[in-house]
């Protein structure tokens, strides 16, 4: 049975992270890595993901990371991606939820519904699948926990921003139902485990930053950031995050 680094506050914790390998997924390999857990992340490009993968490797040495490709639209392969981890380590103590897409239109007027069935797939059945699929784990663990990163957007949505900000707002509905199962599941002392949504307004990272050396990214998140709230979850208890945003921007 493999183990993390076993230096860190996330010391014998797995913890699965969908959507590893984008920028965000990195930053929260390298951390949660860094804090001392086993992490299996997933990402539909094979190449992506194994990049992500070796960079935490080679960062953390002594730690295990492991990457899976799964098609997180199939509830299915979500499902037996869970099982797997289980049986290969024995328990399952996070799933952190960074499959992302944005879509958006000049106006209200113009939004696509392209647009919408696209993101529609990407940012909710992505996360119906995954909580599906993990909830009975993270009930299992003592620090379970199921991480939603969502967008300040979803509370008070734009105009040309429709599709996007509807995607994220359902998908946070669907996490906070599933804090309340978690609610309803546990003692007198409070839940045992718990979901919970961090909101960034939009994310940055530094390539974008070299792309864009004059922008000014007003209100946005640098992905090393988020990686640092995310891994901070698991220091509070359940009962303190679940069912709760934990806003890392202003509220709108």
């Amino acid at each position: 049975m493999a183990q993390g680094n076993g230096n860190g506050a996330l010391g014998g914790a797995v913890i699965a992270v969908a959507g590893a390998g984008g920028p965000a997924g990195r930053a929260a390999l390298m951390r949660l890595a860094e804090a001392g857990a086993v992490v299996v992340g997933s990402d539909a490009d094979p190449q992506r993901l194994a990049e992500a993968v070796d960079a935490a490797r080679y960062a953390h040495g002594g730690a295990t990371v492991v990457g899976d490709t799964v098609d997180l639209l199939d509830p299915q392969a979500a499902r037996d991606w869970a099982g797997r981890i289980e049986k290969d380590f024995g328990r399952v103590d996070g799933l952190v939820h960074l499959v992302g897409g944005w879509r958006g239109s000049a106006s209200f007027a113009q939004t696509d519904l392209a647009d919408w069935e696209l993101l529609e797939k990407l940012l909710i059945r992505t996360v119906q699948h995954t909580s599906l699929a993990f909830f009975d784990g993270l009930q299992r663990s003592d620090r379970g926990r199921y991480l939603l990163i969502s967008a300040a957007g979803a509370s008070q949505p734009t105009a040309g921003n429709a599709a996007y900000s509807a995607s994220k707002a359902a998908a946070e509905a669907w996490t906070l139902a599933m804090a309340d199962a978690f609610r309803k599941a546990g003692s007198e002392d409070g839940p045992r485990s718990a979901a919970a949504i961090l909101v960034v307004k939009a994310l940055v990272h530094d390539a974008m930053r070299a792309e864009r050396p004059n922008a000014k990214f007003a209100g946005f998140t640098d992905v090393t950031e988020l990686a640092e709230a995310i891994a901070g979850v698991w220091d509070k208890p359940a009962g303190e995050v679940n069912g709760n945003r934990l806003w890392l921007t202003e509220k709108p």
